[in-house]
């Protein structure tokens, strides 16, 4: 698992670069509007994938096949032996189409993911209006019954800290409750023992970039959470993680963007397919 995890922090630094960068547009356009221009990309992307990576040859063998069996079932429906044989060949196709997709699918599930992760940091959260309360987190590595180590924030004109440090022993947490003062990114600064620890934090209007965790070292954590430095297996600290407010907005808030893409960029996909030439 370590190895994988250290794999994924990789791949996360490259991504990363795509994301702030190829990604930065979205935040001077409707969530709506960018979403969709992601989601024609995907599909288009994914067609591209899915010609060079399938057998296309055999595909169309298998299609041509399946409209037989379906013209079969028109001319001879009044023949039951006719039918059943035409109807075992079309479960039979569909079958064998979906064994074709299987290595597609392998090539693009990685990419796909790390695009989504980044597309997360987007849509997922709001960044916080100055003024507004959040709730900052300390998860601490080790056993519950294990001694606490000392765990300060220090002073930064972006925040200001309203209430906390409030310990969870149960789950070995810290939570503080901040204020956010000035707009624009800024990073918090805590200090764990002898760790010195940063946070990064988004205070602003419209779409901004949010990371609202810093992982720890596990590969999921990792994946979902690609935007800051995971902390290593010996850190003190497992993870620190902010609660910035849900979005909102219809097609691309909080529980709502990933629906909206996926169903967008299949139905671009079936719009693209003759553009591209390809066989699905």
């Amino acid at each position: 698992m370590s190895f994988l995890a250290s794999v994924i922090h990789l791949a996360n630094m490259l991504s990363n670069a795509f994301g702030r960068f190829c990604l930065a547009p979205v935040a001077a356009l409707p969530g709506w509007l960018s979403l969709s221009l992601i989601s024609v990309m995907t599909g288009l992307f994914f067609l591209i994938v899915f010609k060079y990576t399938s057998n296309q040859k055999a595909i169309a063998r298998i299609k041509d096949d399946m409209k037989a069996q379906m013209l079969a079932i028109k001319l001879f429906k009044d023949s039951i032996s006719v039918a059943l044989k035409a109807q075992s060949r079309l479960f039979k196709g569909a079958c064998l189409l979906l064994v074709h997709a299987i290595i597609p699918m392998l090539v693009i599930i990685f990419p796909m993911s790390l695009l989504l992760a980044q597309m997360a940091l987007w849509y997922k959260s709001m960044p916080l209006l100055p003024q507004e309360h959040a709730v900052l987190t300390v998860e601490l590595n080790g056993n519950v019954d294990e001694s606490w180590p000392m765990v300060n924030i220090e002073g930064d004109p972006a925040f200001e800290v309203t209430l906390g440090p409030v310990k969870i022993l149960s789950r070995r947490q810290i939570c503080w409750e901040i204020k956010a003062l000035q707009n624009g990114y800024s990073r918090i600064m805590l200090r764990a023992g002898q760790q010195q620890i940063e946070k990064d934090l988004a205070v602003g209007d419209g779409l901004m970039r949010i990371s609202s965790k810093r992982p720890g070292w596990e590969w999921t954590d990792i994946l979902m959470n690609p935007a800051e430095k995971p902390f290593p297996p010996d850190s003190i600290v497992r993870s620190v993680s902010i609660r910035y407010p849900d979005r909102p907005v219809l097609a691309s808030g909080s529980n709502r963007w990933l629906a909206y893409f996926f169903v967008a960029s299949i139905a671009f996909a079936f719009i693209l397919k003759p553009l591209v030439k390809v066989r699905l």
